[in-house]
């Protein structure tokens, strides 16, 4: 079973379809949200690392209020990135190895850390994030679960391209073994071609599942000051929690 995005065709031959299977305007509230948390370190925040950003849908919003530099494991979504977001700064790399050589006044960690399916992974994503992240930062982190929300079930989506492409999904969240520290996500899916023909892809993710205490520890471990944020929504969903790590400001 792949435990990464690399291994993923969601984020290799299927990644053009990104913007048609999850399109940037379901994601203007979210990032609005996102950005009322990021400004909440007790520095200005002009500069943000974004981890994970899969296709860019979050820096679309982003970008306008942040210089945004965003870091994927996928070449393939990092191309989607860049026609979206040609002003900002691309990096490939791991969020659990990568090093950018600098610093910033936040650092963001959208859905992507839940392909963190091991406690040991999830330390070194923070340990990245803490070691981008400047004095007086902040650190902000939106698994899309934690333990304690996880309910089985499925949803379904995909829209029409102007070009003539279209997509339908169907998702399916189940949890194999509930004494571990993973679920498994089943997508398959429907893609119609300019030309009208359908072909037919499915793809199964593992996707880690932790405590709200296994985030909290795991933030004050790394030398954050953790909290956790209730998302504000008008979706009809369950609200996520977004786990928030201060780093300490510099002795004066």
């Amino acid at each position: 079973m792949p435990d990464t995005p690399a291994t993923l065709r969601f984020y290799g031959d299927l990644a053009s379809w990104w913007p048609l299977i999850s399109p940037p305007e379901e994601y203007a509230e979210e990032a609005a949200f996102a950005e009322t948390v990021l400004r909440s370190a007790s520095i200005p925040v002009r500069e943000v690392l974004e981890l994970g950003s899969g296709g860019g849908h979050n820096a679309v919003y982003l970008k306008a209020s942040f210089a945004m530099t965003l870091v994927d494991l996928s070449d393939e979504m990092l191309d989607v990135s860049r026609r979206l977001n040609p002003d900002c700064e691309h990096h490939q790399g791991d969020m659990r190895t990568v090093r950018i050589g600098r610093s910033f006044d936040a650092v963001f960690v959208h859905d992507a850390i839940g392909y963190m399916t091991n406690e040991a992974d999830l330390r070194r994503a923070i340990d990245t994030a803490l070691v981008h992240c400047r004095p007086g930062g902040v650190a902000v982190f939106v698994p899309d679960e934690t333990r304690e929300t996880f309910e089985e079930g499925t949803d379904h989506g995909g829209t029409d391209g102007a070009d003539g492409r279209a997509a339908r999904y169907l998702e399916w969240m189940w949890d194999p073994d509930p004494e571990d520290t993973w679920v498994v996500t089943e997508y398959a899916f429907l893609l119609r071609e300019v030309d009208g023909s359908v072909h037919v892809a499915h793809d199964t993710h593992r996707l880690g599942l932790f405590g709200r205490d296994d985030w909290l520890g795991l933030l004050a471990d790394a030398g954050f000051e953790p909290t956790a944020v209730a998302e504000v929504t008008s979706e009809d969903r369950t609200p996520r929690e977004f786990f928030v790590g201060h780093r300490p400001a510099a002795p004066v």
